[in-house]
């Protein structure tokens, strides 16, 4: 299937990224939340990161006008029920992603594919929920969206060989690198990062260095872009600590455990980038 339109679920910073990637390679796309100030703050951010494109000269004005006109916003899926690939990129959680499956296989076509950009759930259960489970499959970018090149799409239990192909042409079509990955705890990036957050965040528990120079470390010692704990407070600190809470549960191994500091940080409230304060502050 040749994909011209999408319906995204979820205007938050992953959900809107997806958006502006998609409208910039050529595609129709509504973008859907559960309320209007939601919307209006993802399409704040996608006409502010089209702005920046603008200002870079990486694109000229025209075509982020003309990216911006085909972006639609809704409150429902009948927005966007004519839609050839849906993606889910709600909150992590089964209760909220199952009812929307639900809804979209009651409301699209019957031969749309259904996809979930989640970072940590089984794609196969996930594909419980909707009919048709052999056009189910995971689309999981990266944050943030525009910037990083990675799509990993992942293999349920029932997806198709024909759902697979759309799908990494899908991800090519709006400039990423597609990998394919078995549906397994974390899948492939996740599962290796992660471990390495919770390590450096032991690390600054136990007074070895302090946060800075822990990430220091990893940037000049391992050429790494961006420290574990800046990565950390840019994903959140929440994210964090469900992310790995899942590997330990899938995996059954500690050593995905989450670090206490997590509980602690977020206890008080100390989320990262988003809430102004996690292992740095910021603001």
């Amino acid at each position: 299937m040749s994909v011209r339109k999408v319906l995204v679920a979820g205007a938050g910073q992953m959900g809107a990224g997806i958006v502006q990637v998609s409208a910039q390679a050529g595609l129709e796309v509504v973008m859907i939340d559960v309320a209007e100030e939601f919307v209006a703050r993802g399409m704040a951010g996608i006409e502010k990161g089209f702005g920046k494109l603008v200002d870079k000269g990486r694109i000229e004005a025209a075509e982020r006008d003309a990216a911006l006109s085909r972006i639609a916003t809704g409150l429902s899926v009948e927005a966007g029920a004519d839609a050839d690939l849906f993606i889910e990129a709600a909150p992590e959680s089964i209760e909220l992603k199952s009812d929307l499956f639900r809804r979209v296989s009651a409301t699209l076509r019957k031969d749309a594919i259904v996809a979930t950009n989640t970072s940590s759930l089984s794609v196969s259960e996930l594909a419980e929920f909707v009919e048709a489970p052999e056009r189910f499959v995971g689309i999981h970018f990266f944050n943030p969206v525009p910037m990083m090149a990675l799509v990993e799409v992942i293999r349920g239990a029932a997806t198709s060989d024909a759902t697979l192909a759309a799908a990494r042409a899908f991800a090519e079509a709006v400039g990423k690198t597609p990998i394919t990955v078995k549906d397994s705890p974390g899948f492939v990036v996740n599962r290796i990062l992660f471990p390495m957050i919770n390590e450096a965040a032991q690390a600054l528990s136990e007074g070895v260095a302090s946060a800075e120079d822990i990430d220091t470390g990893m940037k000049l010692g391992a050429n790494f872009p961006m420290g574990p704990l800046a990565l950390a407070d840019l994903v959140g600190l929440d994210t964090t600590r469900a992310i790995l809470t899942t590997l330990h549960r899938d995996l059954g191994d500690e050593k995905y455990a989450p670090c206490p500091l997590f509980d602690e940080y977020v206890a008080a409230g100390k989320l990262g980038r988003k809430s102004g304060a996690g292992f740095y502050q910021y603001g």
